[in-house]
């Protein structure tokens, strides 16, 4: 399985083209739509989430509710196209008009992709790189995620996440019952904590940062129950399922970090303190008396539940703009302002779990087969049961 993703964050649409989605998975556009309200919510999302309600259109791979097997392709409408139809034209403009259409940018702003990306590129006008670096772009990639999930969720394999930090806040650790509990409670919370009292000071903070004309970030994690032992590889480097979703988290716009279980907390205790024992019963077959790994050892699942954290930093669009040199005039001023978000830690929970049921969905078509889901369904529950009886 593997996609790609086009589209500029003010162009007429974004567009993903998935391929290796095996036949026979039911799939629909609510299934996806679900996934890209909940990544449009949040406390402390800007204007744009105001103008944008996006809705996934299905253009190929799909047929009366079932994957062809053939490459999907969906599309998402940008509402604000309608303003910027000159502006991101793709049609070239005659010259004494540039100035007055290009909105051109030589100003790059400290945090963001502007000044590099206009020196790997060339481009002397930022907004050639500004419009395709924006997470408007991890729309389509929760897209692409909401069919991984709708994979997982197919073979009994659910995927939650909420915001475990924002601007220092933390929330303590929830206690639920199940991942659907998670699930259900972390909606109904404006920035997606299972922890109410916490809840309510992440807003105030949010809130305060906007008045201050400043952003503020925080930590994410993913939680994946039912996944089957023995996934990923210990035999190289870039086979270890663990690598995979570490690099498909921190591929997320402004993510600066990840850690799995307790993560770097191990680094302060005794390894008695931190590996899983094994144990063995009937019924589980193996299984650990904690998970403080976070569900990999050497690089492969343990059929523990996985979890995955990962940092976010504040978003580099301030209110307060931070000192920036013109690159025309080599001037320094203080960075202009494009419309953005005070904080989006939790929508990109949203993104976290897209990313992550994607890599995880990826590696049990790679392993168990790659054309039909009745066939991968069969071969996943043959090895559930050899694991079981190993």
């Amino acid at each position: 399985m593997r996609y790609l993703t086009a589209g500029e964050s003010h162009g007429p649409q974004l567009t993903t083209i998935i391929e290796g989605v095996p036949s026979l998975v039911p799939l629909t556009a609510e299934d996806i739509n679900e996934d890209l309200a909940r990544r449009q919510k949040g406390h402390g999302r800007g204007r744009r989430m105001q103008i944008e309600k996006d809705q996934v259109q299905i253009k190929s791979g799909v047929r009366h509710g079932a994957t062809l097997g053939s490459p999907i392709t969906l599309v998402v409408e940008n509402k604000d196209w309608t303003h910027w139809t000159e502006i991101m034209g793709a049609e070239p403009i005659a010259e004494e008009k540039q100035d007055d259409v290009r909105r051109k940018v030589t100003r790059p702003r400290p945090g963001h992709a502007d000044l590099v990306g206009g020196m790997k590129y060339g481009h002397r006008d930022l907004r050639n790189i500004l419009e395709r670096s924006s997470a408007r772009e991890t729309t389509v990639r929760v897209a692409a995620g909401a069919v991984a999930r709708k994979v997982l969720a197919e073979l009994g394999i659910t995927v939650a996440g909420h915001v475990l930090e924002i601007g220092g806040i933390r929330a303590e650790s929830p206690a639920y019952e199940s991942l659907q509990e998670l699930k259900e409670t972390t909606e109904a919370s404006p920035v997606r904590t299972m922890d109410e009292e916490a809840g309510k000071k992440m807003m105030q903070a949010i809130d305060d940062a906007k008045k201050n004309g400043d952003s503020i970030g925080g930590v994410v994690e993913v939680i994946v129950e039912g996944m089957p032992a023995g996934l990923g590889s210990f035999a190289q480097y870039d086979q270890k399922l663990d690598a995979k979703l570490a690099q498909a988290i921190v591929s997320i716009n402004a993510f600066k970090g990840v850690e799995f279980g307790i993560g770097f907390e191990a680094a302060r205790r005794f390894g008695s303190d931190v590996h899983d024992e094994i144990l063995w019963t009937e019924e589980r077959g193996y299984y650990r008396s904690t998970n403080n790994l976070g569900g990999f050892e050497g690089g492969m699942t343990t059929g523990m539940p996985i979890v995955v954290r990962g940092v976010m930093k504040p978003i580099p669009t301030l209110y307060k703009p931070l000192a920036s040199v013109d690159i025309e005039s080599k001037e320094p001023f203080s960075a202009s302002v494009e419309r953005s978000d005070s904080c989006a830690v939790p929508a990109a929970s949203v993104v976290a779990e897209a990313v992550v049921a994607w890599e995880l969905a990826k590696a049990i078509v790679a392993q168990f087969g790659h054309d039909r889901f009745d066939v991968i369904k069969a071969q996943l529950a043959e090895h559930n049961e050899r694991t079981r009886q190993f």
